[in-house]
């Protein structure tokens, strides 16, 4: 996942086709109104009176975040925090933000922050820990490996069960390696993506798997000598991110309905041009 050389604009063919496929969590409620009283700058109970308190991953990986500066504006995430937040009434001098690491933050346990936004994706085992929002991302996972490897250019499920496979430790990521991929070795997992990134690069793993948007940002600008092996299949209902809150937030309602209203006007889908990159040629494993 880190400043924005971005890459061209492409077309998804299979991934940002589940955009467009409705996603469960976002109908679990109705829409709250974000001009509401209760939803009001002044009435919002934020761990700091007046500031809205956001956190993400150290360090913060592209194309979501750019230059490791979540405070700047750019790259996906970092817009979608500040559209949120100036739905909710802040300005951007009002925004606070703090690093928290993505295990510390899908624990049980009080936070430190109003909201992180890390990739969070919207599980039933982490609903019972923390609250999420209504999704701002639709996503894919993705198989990734260097052009040398075993695995390039290989096309099917059936093909990658002798792969050794890594990904990020906790991570959906992980888990379509475990219920998806099923290969015959143990996959490997790290503590971040830049630690998954030297073991393929050092020939430690034969495939990395990570989100489409970050397999398209490594093969594209940080590994010269990776390709995209193929898409994980989609199990159930599209994988989908959201913003993450401490347990029953009483902010919970209000940021859902920031989310809520930024995907009506069609915002987020603006974000997501602008900084996910798409390419074509990612076909999906069979």
């Amino acid at each position: 996942m880190a400043s924005s050389s971005r890459l061209l604009a492409l077309t998804l063919a299979g991934a940002v086709v589940v955009a467009t496929v409705g996603c469960a969590p976002q109908k679990e409620s109705p829409t709250p109104t974000v001009t509401a009283a209760s939803c009001a700058k002044d009435s919002l109970p934020t761990r700091t009176p007046g500031k809205l308190t956001i956190a993400t991953d150290q360090p913060a990986y592209e194309p979501w975040f750019a230059k490791d500066k979540p405070d700047n504006g750019e790259g996906f995430e970092s817009a979608v925090a500040y559209a949120v937040a100036e739905k909710l009434g802040y300005a951007r001098a009002d925004v606070a933000w703090t690093r928290v690491k993505f295990e510390t933050a899908v624990a049980p346990g009080p936070k430190n922050f109003d909201f992180d936004i890390n990739q969070f994706s919207i599980t039933e085992e982490r609903k019972r820990a923390v609250d999420f929002t209504a999704p701002y991302y639709l996503v894919r996972q993705t198989v990734i490996a260097l052009k040398s490897s075993k695995i390039a250019g290989r096309k099917s499920l059936a093909e990658l069960r002798d792969a050794k496979l890594g990904a990020q430790v906790g991570t959906t990521s992980h888990q379509a390696i475990v219920d998806v991929l099923k290969p015959t070795r143990k996959p490997q997992v790290y503590n971040n993506n830049d630690d998954a990134k030297k073991a393929l690069q050092n020939g430690q793993i034969d495939g990395l798997v990570v989100d489409l948007p970050t397999a398209f940002y490594m093969t594209g600008a940080e590994l010269t000598d990776a390709t995209i092996v193929g898409q994980v299949p989609q199990v159930g209902s599209p994988e989908a991110f959201g913003l993450l809150l401490d347990k029953n937030s009483p902010l919970t309602s209000c940021v859902t309905g920031a989310v809520g209203q930024l995907t009506e006007a069609g915002t987020l889908k603006q974000l997501e041009q602008k900084w996910l990159a798409q390419v074509a040629g990612a076909a999906e494993l069979q």
